[in-house]
């Protein structure tokens, strides 16, 4: 079977193969000892120490949510917790949110305060998480999908409803978000059932959903159809009804879109063919128009292409590669109707699945599944190419990285 195959969804994560539990490092806390009475220390002396404690402690010190499978061989506990450096981006293990079942893809609410995890389970579910300032975490509840095995979630702008794609049904859910983050009951539920199922597909399989930058439309990419659907969204009643459909060429297998800034294209990767397609957006009717496929940098090699970001100036545009292990880098041309390839870079690590770019867009993280990492690259604004921050972070079946910024008023000179 295709290693990438969604027929089923045990061969999903089949690929991962035996893996060997790599557990997240603990946040090591510093231990100091009572100074002996016979020894003394100048205060210049003291100074210097002082000095040399204050440059090995983060100065921009952000958290990092790292997605698992925890019904997976070698797999993770829970959501994995993180810190990471902003200058260095070096990664500190910070223990795991249990209690959450296979919680392979992540979101946050607008408001930094809430996280919220898709429960990748034959009877899917979402479950939020209050976060707190000071580190701290809350379980507020898991809410039933309707479907099976959803891989993706994302907040509306608005901050007042959850959306996710179901995989293993087709199917794409609503849940309202009250004021403390909690999810309620589902007020929508929308099975594929047209166009039918691409070239060895046995069904739908909605792969993510997502709001157009306007806010005005959600968009639900399904790799078993061959399809990316257009909803408008009913933000009172939390209803989707269908405006729209882009259908793919049969067997293209498209699994996740990025928008540019500007709203007039997205950009599609197919996770079967090994192409991206650049698609023109209109954002008056909700329709996505595909362009031709291009190339990944993979070669022609065994590739499954996973996930874009495009930087927040619309200037480059990033895709995993999985199979190839690397990064393709893109320049993005004519206000975002044009990718131009301009190479890869390996991660270092083993099959890509998720990357996501740091608030700031001075780093890049790349969740390795296979290899249980995470890398780091640090990103040149002026031309987008990407250097490693150092040896990958060991996470056990790592297929999110989610990073949140530094609170807000982190000057990095620790607390008064």
């Amino acid at each position: 079977m295709n290693p990438a195959s969604p027929a089923s969804r045990p061969g999903r994560r089949a690929v991962i193969g035996a893996l060997s539990g790599i557990a997240l490092a603990a946040a090591g806390a510093a231990c100091g000892s009572a100074e002996p009475p016979a020894r003394r220390v100048r205060p210049e002396a003291r100074r210097t120490e002082a000095a040399s404690s204050a440059a090995h402690r983060p100065r921009r010190a952000g958290r990092l949510f790292l997605g698992t499978y925890t019904s997976q061989e070698g797999g993770g506990s829970g959501i994995g917790l993180a810190t990471y450096d902003e200058a260095t981006g070096r990664i500190t293990g910070a223990g795991t949110i249990g209690g959450v079942s296979d919680p392979s893809y992540l979101a946050l609410h607008p408001s930094g305060r809430t996280l919220y995890a898709v429960d990748e389970r034959e009877e899917g579910g979402v479950t939020a998480v209050a976060l707190s300032p000071g580190g701290g975490h809350e379980i507020l509840g898991t809410r039933g999908t309707g479907g099976a095995a959803p891989c993706h979630l994302s907040v509306h702008p608005g901050g007042k409803w959850l959306l996710s794609a179901n995989y293993g049904s087709g199917s794409v859910a609503v849940h309202p978000i009250d004021a403390s983050g909690a999810l309620g009951e589902r007020t929508d539920l929308v099975r594929h059932t047209a166009p039918p199922p691409g070239p060895g597909q046995d069904g739908p399989h909605a792969h993510q959903i997502v709001t157009s930058p306007d806010g005005r439309h959600v968009l639900a990419v399904d790799l078993g159809a061959d399809t990316v659907y257009t909803y408008r969204l009913d933000t009172k009643a939390g209803t989707l009804r269908q405006v729209s459909y882009a259908r793919l060429r049969p067997g293209a297998g498209p699994r996740h879109l990025a928008f540019h800034p500007s709203g007039r294209f997205a950009y599609l990767a197919n996770e079967l063919d090994d192409t991206v397609v650049v698609c023109a957006y209109d954002p008056g009717s909700g329709r996505l128009t595909p362009g031709e496929p291009q190339p990944t940098g993979s070669g022609g090699g065994a590739n499954y292409p996973a996930q874009f970001v495009v930087t927040r100036k619309g200037r480059f545009a990033f895709l995993a590669n999985r199979g190839h292990g690397s990064v393709a880098r893109y320049a993005v041309e004519r206000a975002g109707a044009r990718l131009r390839l301009l190479g890869t870079v390996a991660v270092e690590g083993d099959f890509p699945r998720h990357l996501a770019l740091s608030p700031s867009e001075r780093l890049l993280f790349t969740a390795n599944q296979k290899s249980g990492s995470v890398s780091v690259f640090r990103v040149d604004a002026g031309t987008g190419a990407l250097r490693l921050a150092g040896k990958p972070f060991g996470a056990p079946v790592a297929v999110c990285a989610l990073p949140q910024g530094p609170p807000v008023g982190d000057t990095g000179r620790g607390s008064r």
